[in-house]
């Protein structure tokens, strides 16, 4: 039987709002394993390094051209029994590097349900039947908009920013602030159910704004966040301070001018992650991203309801009402990350700070393992697991090896790895980074359990 070891081609992808030529991780990450049909262009925007086996841009096995997909489709034991059963003959995941030069839609991800609804009607802009819930990791520093608020903090917003309160309307606007106020936090069912409908109230009301209103208000928000500087928004708060908040209107309107999404941030949280940091997104989680280059890894679908920031298609209607409106500090969507304890380090590795780190939210599609190797000839062995692995190199030099199989592995070079493998990584620099993202089904009832979250 074939070492289920094997090096992947993976496609990049060419978006407006990716980084441009060799500043895009995306693109130089797809060049490490040349093609034909693939080099850097310095003038073209590059988004996206796809790997896995989504049909929009299939990983293909470097020695034979054959896709990933039809390799586990051949070899069911290269995903595991388990997994071909409760996900099909096809990764659960979907892997990426993102590359954000600009920023990228107001969106979110439908749920289950909602996204068979989706697909079944209009298959053309929803390509899939399944959910999308997705984990990012920043590989630079990186800041984007994560779902919405506390609620004091668009009330705020909607007394300090006047051209805000004018598209959402003087009514409405007092209509959220007496519905909320002296409950923004209460944890009373009854409490946040009216707080949700409140908002989505708000909410609908600057997203139905028209555009000739919302092109008006967009020009006197940028006067205002032009000329007051650190006094807009009477200051801002003290998660997003006023100069950062006008910076980032002047920086958005460059990119979009007279958008929707010029608004839509005083509803939802500003986020900056450093590297390393991570935030879980949910289905039904709205969220733009804004600047950085990330390590994406979600459910393995395409499907992304758009209403700002994007000259795509845009469905405001139906993500007005497939979102949650939970609404809650950033603090909550960060991740905490562990160390990931089925892996043995040698001892160089322990002396040298190596460690591995598990990012593991509460979905069964997918977890992710952050391996730094910061001195040459570290090791890290990755135990057996019942399920399929993809690796991403993303700094240093080093080998990867599974059983007799060796091979050497540079920034960009990606490698799938089939279940119950043990995977050994060494490195030949003294910073090696590898991202592990795989899929392992734990006891029925405990994958039961991850599924109601």
């Amino acid at each position: 039987m074939q070492v289920p070891l094997i090096r992947l081609q993976c496609g990049a992808n060419s978006y407006d709002w990716g980084k441009i030529g060799h500043d895009s991780a995306a693109a130089k990450f797809a060049a490490a394993t040349p093609t034909a049909d693939f080099s850097i262009q310095e003038d073209k925007p590059y988004a996206e390094l796809w790997m896995g086996t989504h049909p929009s841009n299939p990983s293909k096995d470097v020695l034979t051209n054959r896709t990933l997909l039809d390799l586990v489709q051949d070899n069911q034991a290269l995903l595991s029994q388990d997994i071909s059963a409760r996900f099909g003959n096809k990764l659960p995941f979907l892997f990426k590097v993102l590359s954000i030069g600009k920023a990228l839609s107001i969106q979110a991800h439908p749920n289950k349900k909602l996204a068979e609804q989706l697909h079944a009607r209009d298959a053309k802009n929803y390509p899939d039947d399944n959910h999308k819930p997705e984990m990012t990791i920043a590989i630079t520093p990186f800041d984007g908009l994560c779902g919405f608020r506390p609620l004091a903090e668009i009330s705020h917003f909607l007394t300090t920013v006047p051209s805000l309160r004018g598209l959402v309307g003087e009514e409405e606007a007092d209509a959220f602030k007496l519905a909320v106020t002296g409950r923004e936090t209460s944890e009373k069912k009854e409490d946040e159910e009216k707080n949700r409908k409140a908002l989505q109230k708000a909410f609908a009301s600057l997203m139905n704004s028209k555009k000739e209103d919302v092109e008006a208000a967009s020009k006197e928000l940028l006067e205002s966040a032009k000329k007051e500087g650190s006094e807009f928004a009477a200051g801002g708060l003290p998660s997003t301070s006023g100069e950062e908040l006008a910076d980032l209107v002047v920086r958005l309107n460059r990119q979009f001018p007279g958008d929707i999404g010029l608004f839509v941030l005083f509803f939802l949280n500003y986020v900056k992650l450093e590297v390393g940091e991570a935030m879980f997104l949910k289905a039904d989680d709205i969220h733009a991203y804004l600047s950085g280059d990330i390590i994406e890894c979600m459910a393995a679908s395409d499907n992304v309801v758009r209403a700002g920031f994007t000259p795509k298609f845009k469905d405001v209607d139906t993500l007005i009402s497939m979102l949650t409106y939970s609404y809650a500090p950033i603090s909550e969507q960060k991740m905490e990350p562990v160390d990931y304890p089925y892996v043995t380090l040698n001892t160089v590795a322990y002396s040298s700070g190596s460690n591995a780190t598990l990012y593991d939210p509460p979905i069964d599609e997918f977890s992710v393992v952050k391996t730094d190797l910061r001195k040459k000839g570290a090791k890290a062995t990755f135990e057996q697991i019942a399920g399929p692995s993809i690796f991403i190199c993303t700094t240093g030099e080093g080998k990867i090896s599974v059983g007799p199989k060796v091979e050497e592995v540079k920034p960009g070079y990606v490698y799938f790895v089939g279940a119950t493998a043990e995977v050994v990584l060494e490195s030949e620099s003294e910073d090696f980074t590898m991202f592990k993202a795989f899929c392992e089904l734990g006891p029925k009832d405990e994958a039961e359990d991850k599924q109601k979250l």
